[in-house]
C-alpha cells in the first residue's frame, strides 16, 4: 500500500495541488484547510460539509496522523501543564500549556531529541531520534487546546529539538498556525528559540516573519559557551551576533537573548558586565531563565539572590532584561525530562 499523505503536514500550496489533482473545485481547498488546521478534525469522514464521495476520494490518497495524548502533569499551582503525545511510530514527544494574565501559551517540541548537546538540557540526552513533520508540530497545539477548552494565544517553538534543525517542517508550522484558515495567530505572538545556527538564521531573516527570535546564549565569552553549547565550535559568538545584528537589521525585530543562570558557572558579575558589552550594538533584549535541575546532568540553579545581581547588573549597565518566571517545577519541566523517563 503506498503511504498516504498526512493533510496536516501539508503546505497551502501543497494541499491546492491535491485538490487539484482530485479533479475538484479549488474553493473545496479551503473547506479542508480548516477541518484540519482551524477545527482540529481528526478524520477525514468527519469533515461533513465535504461530498460524501469527495472524503472518500480523499481518504483513499490522504489522512490525518494522529497525535494522541497519553499523559498529562499539572502543577501543584496549577499554572503549568506537560503532555507526553505518542506519534504514529510509537515515538513519544512533549509539550507544554502555560497560563499566563494574557491567556494560555503554547511550548512544543519539533524533533524527537536533539542532537546539539547543550550541557544543561535533557532534550539531548539521547541524541537525535527524528525530525517531527509539520503536522506533529501542529498536533501539539490543537492537542493541548482540546484537553483544555481555551484558545492558545501564544506559541513558543522551544520544547524538545532545535527548531532551525528541522527548517523546513517547522516554518511550514508557523505559517500554517498564522493562516486565516488555521488558528490565525499573530506573527509577533510566535517565538521561536535556536541555540545558534547560523546559516539557518540568515534564511529565516529573509522570509520577514514577524515572529520573536530568540536566541539561546547562555555564555558571554566563547570558552564558557563551548563548554555548555558545542554547536559554538561551529559558529561562536563573533559569527552569531553578526548574524543577529543583521536579522533585526533586515526584519526590524527585536532579539531576545535566553541566559539561563547555572550556579557557579556562568552567572558571576564579571560574566554579566562582559554580556552586557557582547550584545551593546543589537536591539535586543535580556530573558533571564532560572533554570531548572536536570540530575542527569549535574545542572543547579542559581541561588536567588545572585539571580537578583545578576540582574541589577544588567540593568544599570542599559540592558533591557526581564526574569522569566519559572513554572512547572514539580512536574519535570526542564525540556525532555518527562519523555526521557517515560520512553527509555
Amino acid at each position: 500500500m503506498p503511504e498516504k499523505t498526512d493533510l496536516r503536514s501539508l503546505t497551502w500550496e501543497d494541499l491546492a495541488g491535491l485538490v487539484r489533482d482530485l479533479g475538484v473545485e479549488n474553493y473545496r481547498a479551503g473547506q479542508i484547510a480548516q477541518w484540519v488546521w482551524q477545527k482540529g478534525v481528526a478524520a477525514i469522514e468527519d469533515m461533513t460539509d465535504l461530498p460524501l464521495a469527495l472524503r472518500e476520494r480523499l481518504a483513499d490518497v490522504a489522512e490525518i496522523a494522529p497525535v494522541l495524548q497519553t499523559e498529562k502533569l499539572v502543577s501543584r499551582h496549577g499554572d503549568s501543564a506537560k503532555y507526553l503525545f505518542t506519534l504514529t511510530d510509537g515515538q513519544v514527544i512533549e509539550s507544554v500549556l502555560m497560563k499566563h494574565n494574557y491567556g494560555f501559551s503554547a511550548c512544543v517540541s519539533t524533533q524527537a531529541g536533539c542532537r546539539m548537546g547543550c550541557r544543561f538540557c535533557a532534550s539531548g540526552l539521547t541524541g537525535l531520534v527524528r525530525n517531527l513533520s509539520a503536522g506533529e508540530i501542529y498536533g501539539q497545539v490543537l492537542g493541548m487546546e482540546k484537553d483544555c477548552g481555551e484558545r492558545v494565544s501564544r506559541v513558543v517553538i522551544m520544547g524538545c529539538g532545535e527548531p532551525l534543525d528541522n527548517y523546513d517542517h517547522t516554518l511550514a508550522f508557523i505559517k500554517n498556525i498564522t493562516a486565516p484558515y488555521g488558528l490565525n495567530l499573530g506573527g509577533r505572538h510566535i517565538t521561536l528559540s535556536t541555540c545558534g545556527l547560523v546559516p539557518q538564521i540568515r534564511r529565516l531573516a529573509m522570509e520577514k516573519l514577524t515572529l520573536t527570535l530568540a536566541i539561546s546564549l547562555h555564555g558571554s565569552n566563547d570558552p564558557l559557551r563551548n563548554r555548555l553549547m558545542p554547536i559554538n565550535r561551529k559558529y561562536p559568538l563573533g559569527v552569531l551576533l553578526e548574524a543577529c545584528r543583521d536579522y533585526a537589521t533586515q526584519t526590524k525585530r527585536r532579539i531576545t537573548f535566553e541566559y539561563a543562570l547555572i550556579a557557579g558557572v556562568n552567572d558571576t558579575l564579571p560574566l554579566a558586565q562582559e554580556l552586557s558589552k557582547l550584545i551593546s550594538t543589537i536591539p535586543c533584549h535580556v530573558n533571564l531563565i532560572t533554570i531548572n535541575p536536570v540530575p542527569e546532568l549535574g545542572i543547579e540553579p542559581s541561588n536567588q539572590k545572585q539571580v537578583a545581581k545578576f540582574q541589577d547588573m544588567l540593568e544599570r549597565r542599559g540592558v533591557a532584561v526581564t526574569l522569566r518566571r519559572s513554572l512547572g517545577l514539580d512536574i519535570a519541566a526542564a525540556c525532555g525530562q518527562l519523555r526521557n523517563k517515560r520512553s527509555f
